[in-house]
């Protein structure tokens, strides 16, 4: 079954082709970086107006780029929610249309599904076994879920605030190392030393599986304030993320064993950072867990892994219907279909 994925939830236009759910024919991904890059973050109305130019041309190369024509797709899988309205809207809709015309089934897929079934997209490594624990940890997103099956996932905790990416983004703006700037705070991070400085570690209660980052922002604020440039900003970027990679360890590590799981995958665009792998592996070790994080091009937004998921939702017979609309919140169980409590 040849699913042809469309993602554009965010600020970028993706366009992929998988087989069987678990097979990449082809993937195309249209970054916005550039376009955003001055202003230190994503503006939604620049990236709706930069979906629309890319959607054509981009679902055109992925097509090229596994030698089909749209005759020879099975269906359509587009995101439905969560992320920007207005960007979500140009995906959703060229993708139902494109169905449409083709007489092809179309399914709407929760983004944060999709990034769970990322990591059953690397052929030359064993998949997680259900049930088990997701960390999902990007610049939007930031939760633990048990997912017990394919289509769904069970909310164990969440940020009450800032996204774990979303604080990296925004200490490096404190730092002067511009937008975006998870990749540049890690690459820092591993050539400091944290030692000597001590951020808070909201942990908020010891049992509880929810996070929170806006106090560790702060405080990071506060101290390149005082320090006045005495301490070398490598070692500031090191102290940053060992707080963050630290919280989100112990809670990760936290749900697999309050749930019984042997499985945790880590997905989402953080996911590619190394502290992060590093330290959840060292621990993975430790309680004998098997620990999944997928390849770096596949924890950010991309097409492939909405039609992975698209291809459970076909499935189960679960078919868009004529008058679904996109959602923006993770916190709609009613419209995002999948996400549970």
């Amino acid at each position: 079954m040849r699913i042809l994925g469309i993602e554009s939830s965010c600020d970028e236009t993706a366009a992929s082709v998988v087989e069987d759910g678990i097979r990449i024919l082809s993937s195309e991904v249209a970054s916005q970086v550039a376009i955003h890059h001055r202003y230190g973050g994503v503006v939604p109305e620049l990236a709706s107006r930069r979906h629309v130019e890319a959607i054509c041309p981009v679902v055109e190369a992925a097509l090229m780029g596994c030698g089909m024509k749209v005759r020879d797709l099975d269906a359509v899988a587009v995101t439905q929610g969560p992320g920007l309205v207005g960007a979500l809207l140009v995906g959703f809709g060229f993708g139902r249309a494109l169905a449409f015309g083709a007489g092809l089934p179309c399914v709407g897929v929760n983004h944060l599904l999709g990034h769970v079934h990322s990591v059953f997209l690397e052929a030359d490594r064993k998949p997680p076994v259900y049930p088990f624990v997701a960390l999902v940890v990007s610049g939007g997103h930031t939760a633990l879920y048990h997912v017990p099956d394919p289509l769904t996932l069970r909310l164990l905790g969440q940020t009450r605030d800032d996204a774990a990416g979303e604080a990296y983004d925004k200490v490096a703006k404190l730092m002067g190392l511009g937008y975006p700037g998870g990749a540049v705070v890690d690459g820092m991070a591993a050539e400091g030393r944290s030692a000597g400085i001590s951020f808070p570690r909201a942990f908020l209660d010891k049992e509880g599986l929810d996070f929170s980052f806006s106090g560790l922002k702060s405080a990071v604020a506060r101290y390149l304030t005082e320090d006045g440039g005495k301490t070398p900003r490598v070692d500031i970027a090191a102290a940053f993320q060992e707080a963050v990679v630290e919280v989100l360890v112990t809670k990760a590590f936290l749900a697999v064993k309050r749930m019984g799981c042997r499985d945790l995958i880590i997905v989402g665009g953080v996911a590619a950072n190394r502290g992060l792998k590093q330290r959840a592996g060292e621990e993975a070790r430790r309680q004998d867990v098997r620990l999944h994080v997928p390849s770096p091009s596949l924890c950010g937004d991309n097409a492939a892994m909405i039609a992975a998921a698209g291809y459970h939702y076909l499935k189960a017979g679960k078919m868009l219907a004529l008058e679904g609309d996109v959602f923006s919140r993770a916190t709609d169980p009613e419209r995002q279909g999948v996400l549970h409590r």
